[in-house]
């Protein structure tokens, strides 16, 4: 365990990096939300229902996500961060300061104040509970190991992948999603400042997504390749499919979960050097879709069905080894995901010049062990576009059900 010294660092070295990439822009989509400055503003969430807000919720401009490491050996520190966290959640979401209270010029300011006036800015924030907190290093860390859900054990290693300590894992995650940077910003600086006695931060990334006018949600959002996400994704919407595929269920995953889900992590590095070269047409048989229309191949619109079956002198019409059909539902058992991915871009990596941007990948699944893994295996084994990207970190979190008025999220663990 670190200094106090030293966490304090890590805290402020974070925290002024994510402000900083906040304020870029970014080579993700900027502040570019398809949305009225002043629409984007009074947008509000609520806090408190069923299910935790930043899941289904159609995804917002920016994100913060940040993994934090519990300093104590307590459940009852965990339960109170816990519900302070859910306290200031709920009032940072309908646009209001994080702590209440007159300012007091003899002391520090209760909030920061960084968002002042902004308003809510369509801000939802989620938290997440990693496996670390029930079993460390074979030991039961809290007490709480009798309630660790089977989903949440670890993901075991994929061909391919560089995982960096200090990009993955952690106790705790919180994930604060706006259509402002710098509201989504504060949600972060605010939450971890409340338990800065308690907690640190471990690691966090900044993401933003483009949104052309009306294409909220996923058609329309480029990743940094240029080629279009979430075209098929789990509509949440559609109640059956997020009972299906994302919500889950108790029993054997504990009854404390019952509506809550698991949230897969993936920092995915992109390597454009060798993209960059790549011929259109190669591109496009890499991902198994058109560049600009995001259409499939031999299909003329974004919408159009895959067919893997089609064929052109005698040859698959979508390869093989193309990411669409290596991760298709029909070439997996019917398994899918709710994606809410973002784009990062900060700065030039040292070693080769190149830009360090990427994809923040994130998936939430009723049971990563059934879905996430054995589609990731699939790719990281024949992915034509595994050649042009890294995954360096991971994570995996069990994502508690939503809190009623009066109580706090993950509240069900302690029942």
């Amino acid at each position: 365990m670190n200094s106090s010294n030293n966490l304090g660092l890590t805290r402020r070295r974070v925290l002024a990096s994510a402000g900083a990439a906040a304020g870029m822009g970014l080579l993700a989509g900027g502040c570019e939300s398809g949305t009225s400055p002043t629409a984007s503003a009074s947008a509000a969430h609520p806090f408190y229902g069923s299910h935790q807000s930043g899941i289904a919720t159609p995804p917002q401009s920016h994100l913060l996500l940040a993994a934090v490491d519990l300093a104590s050996e307590t459940a009852s520190d965990l339960r109170d961060v816990l519900g302070d966290w859910s306290t200031a959640a709920a009032r940072l979401m309908r646009g209001e300061r994080a702590v209440a209270g007159p300012p007091n010029f003899q002391a520090p300011p209760p909030d920061p104040g960084e968002a002042d006036g902004l308003g809510p800015a369509a801000l939802t924030i989620t938290f997440g509970l990693g496996a670390s907190l029930f079993i460390r290093r074979g030991k039961d860390r809290l007490g709480l190991a009798f309630a660790a859900p089977r989903a949440l054990r670890p993901l075991p290693p994929f061909r391919g992948e560089a995982l960096s300590s200090d990009q993955s894992d952690g106790d705790l995650v919180i994930q604060a999603s706006a259509d402002d940077p710098q509201v989504a910003f504060h949600a972060m600086h605010a939450l971890t400042r409340i338990a800065a006695d308690r907690a640190s931060i471990r690691w966090a990334a900044h993401g933003s997504r483009s949104h052309p006018p009306n294409a909220r949600g996923g058609m329309g959002h480029r990743n940094l390749f240029g080629f279009r996400e979430g075209t098929r994704n789990v509509d949440p919407k559609d109640a059956a499919a997020m009972t299906q595929h994302v919500w889950a269920g108790g029993g054997r995953e504990g009854d404390w979960m019952r509506g809550g889900t698991y949230l897969v992590f993936r920092r995915v590095q992109m390597l454009f050097d060798v993209w960059d070269s790549t011929t259109l047409e190669g591109q496009e048989r890499v991902f198994g879709r058109r560049k600009s229309s995001g259409a499939p191949l031999g299909g003329r619109s974004e919408l159009d069905p895959l067919d893997l079956n089609a064929q052109r002198g005698g040859q698959p019409l979508v390869p093989t080894d193309a990411h669409v059909r290596l991760a298709a539902p029909e070439t997996n058992g019917g398994r899918r995901l709710l994606r809410r991915s973002y784009s990062f871009a900060e700065g030039v990596e040292k070693d080769t010049g190149q830009l360090d941007a990427g994809l923040l990948f994130m998936a939430f699944q009723r049971d990563p062990h059934e879905q996430f893994v054995p589609i990731q295996r699939r790719l990281a084994e024949s992915d034509a576009l595994s050649k042009h990207t890294l995954h360096v970190g991971s994570a995996l979190f069990a994502c508690p059900p939503g809190a009623q008025p009066g109580g706090f999220v993950g509240e069900t663990l302690f029942a």
